[in-house]
């Protein structure tokens, strides 16, 4: 228990806070409406479908405020320098923006759904009142006169059309109906198209079905302005339904029963989102500024298994270890913005990025980069960011595991950079004291763009007599027979006969258990930040094993799990 309270603490309190805040909305809305005198009236139309049409409207207004707030991501590079004198606990927290921006979509689908089928009830239920096909009351309340179409009860006004067809009629004629259609088609385009197949596979389709919210805000700051859904207006004196109901034939004709009058609104939507709303804007504007900014090619290099290297060059551009940019090429699409982990060291000149052949957009860059004359200039390049995550945290840890699979070696290239240049300039900033490496790659090539680097800091730290700073393992995951024929032969020389490093390569899958065992050994007393840019599943296993191997006395070591999120 201590152990998860180490790692999982806050983020628990927080969902908990959360959840705590939609159910409070929820009950208290329900018994807003379900119990008001207000809507005793409306009620008597509506029966319970009422109050289970207004209480997930008012979850919606509250999730709706979130959605676009952990999407504002120089918002959260910002609350991530501010958060600094706070505590890495803190910090951690804003690594999980993604997670959460997926959580409040969860909820956002499910209240929809529920506020959806509630109207849907509410809209048949209005026009059967109107049709006569319930009490004298209900026919009452449905036929009220009204002159200026501002005090009735009942939304459903025209009787000339087809019983069966009004509820359609309904729908596809009234601010609420439509842009209830629109906001609902829009989200389920936006949901769908975020499963992980379809992003992963075709993020095409991810990124411009997405971009579908600004639909959905349009349609959600409208739709309330309908006024579907209307209450009794205040009275002087108070207006006595318990008398009146049964006295529908003397409404208007004695003073204690008045002919009842209603009213809807005010809409309440856009007093949650226009905040999130503006700041979002300013985030696109940010962009576009940006984008505007010259962005030149200083190195382009082709490495082997397909990934490119792109050097480049920004006035004012100024970044730290670890962070990412947005990359959008207009050649082939003036829309898409891809992001990417930067593999240079704060201490250069220029900063790069390493990218890999997954997808179309990448495979069009890598195949115009390809066939650029030599020395030239590559299309033009627009840049967003840099952006703060997990791996900025590394230098505040005494001891560091990076973990690395395939292409998400990117971060810690950085890292391994900057760790270079401060120990030729002797940085007595660093704390940092050790740095565990593992990189899991299923085939030899991709081990070849990176091999340069760690031979670079080979050589340095044996030089400065620090060989024991770095601790770092390569694992081979795909492999065949001759490559571990290969490997046997050559096991007694010098170097690996796949990277050239005086590490051997390992064939296989790290033993977690083991690893951290022996970091747990190394370092009794330590505080150990555990970095993974990878996938989800190896993501989760290494959470575990911090907890698992992390001790509760403070004098012991514990493990800190951080995850790259995009």
């Amino acid at each position: 228990m201590g152990n998860w309270i180490i790692n999982h603490g806050l983020t628990s309190f927080i969902l908990v806070v959360w959840m705590g805040i939609n159910i409070f909305l929820f009950v208290w809305f329900y018994l807003f409406y379900d119990l008001g005198d207000d809507y005793y009236y409306t009620r008597h139309l509506l029966g319970s479908a009422l109050a289970w049409a207004r209480a997930p409207a008012a979850v919606l207004n509250f999730n709706c405020m979130l959605i676009l707030l952990p999407v504002c991501r120089n918002l959260l590079s910002l609350l991530r320098g501010s958060f600094m004198c706070c505590g890495r606990t803190m910090r951690k927290q804003l690594d999980k923006n993604i997670s959460f921006h997926k959580l409040v979509a969860y909820m956002i689908a499910l209240m929809t759904a529920v506020h959806l089928i509630a109207h849907l009830l509410n809209v048949e239920w209005y026009n059967n009142s109107r049709r006569g096909g319930y009490d004298n009351l209900s026919m009452a309340l449905s036929n009220l006169e009204d002159t200026e179409n501002t005090t009735y009860l009942n939304p459903i006004r025209k009787t000339d059309v087809d019983a069966q067809q009004t509820p359609t009629y309904f729908v596809f004629t009234t601010i609420a109906g439509l842009t209830g259609i629109i906001i609902t088609l829009a989200l389920i385009l936006i949901i769908t198209s975020s499963m992980e197949v379809i992003r992963r596979s075709y993020f095409e389709v991810f990124w411009y079905t997405h971009h579908l919210f600004v639909i959905f805000f349009i349609g959600l700051v409208f739709h309330g302005a309908g006024f579907i859904v209307r209450k009794q207006r205040t009275t002087i004196p108070p207006y006595n339904y318990t008398l009146c109901k049964d006295r529908i034939e003397e409404w208007g004709q004695i003073p204690q029963c008045p002919l009842p009058q209603f009213e809807g609104g005010p809409a309440q939507t856009w007093w949650w989102v226009i905040g999130p709303m503006i700041l979002y804007l300013c985030e696109r504007l940010l962009r576009f500024i940006r984008n505007m900014q010259t962005v030149q090619y200083r190195k382009i290099v082709m490495h082997p298994s397909k990934v490119l290297e792109l050097q480049l060059v920004r006035d004012g551009f100024k970044m730290d270890v670890g962070q990412y940019i947005f990359l959008n090429c207009p050649a082939i699409s003036p829309l898409e913005w891809h992001p990417f982990t930067m593999t240079s060291a704060p201490e250069e000149d220029f900063f790069s990025v390493h990218i890999r052949s997954a997808g179309d957009w990448t495979d069009r860059l890598i195949d115009i980069m390809q066939h650029l004359p030599e020395g030239a200039q590559g299309p033009k390049m627009g840049v967003d960011g840099p952006f703060g995550t997990a791996s900025e945290d590394v230098f505040d840890y005494e001891v560091s595991m990076l973990v690395g699979a395939g292409i998400g070696i990117t971060p810690f290239a950085s890292i391994l950079k900057s760790i270079w240049y401060k120990f030729k300039t002797s940085n007595p900033k660093l704390r940092t004291r050790k740095i565990y490496f593992y990189w899991l790659c299923r085939e030899t090539h991709a081990f070849e763009w990176f091999a340069d680097l760690l031979q670079v800091l080979e050589r340095e730290m044996e030089e400065r007599g620090m060989g024991d700073f770095l601790t770092y393992k390569l694992y081979l995951t795909g492999w065949d027979q001759s490559h571990a024929t290969h490997a046997c032969v050559h096991f007694d020389e010098e170097t690996d006969v796949v990277t050239g490093l005086k590490q051997k390569t390992h064939y296989g899958r790290p033993v977690w258990d083991k690893e951290f065992e022996e970091v747990r050994k190394e370092n009794p007393s330590s505080v150990v930040g555990t970095f993974l840019c990878g996938p989800a599943v190896l993501g989760k296993v290494l959470e575990k094993k911090c907890a698992k191997f992390s001790d509760v006395d403070p004098r012991k070591t514990r493990f800190y799990f951080n995850k790259e999120n995009f």
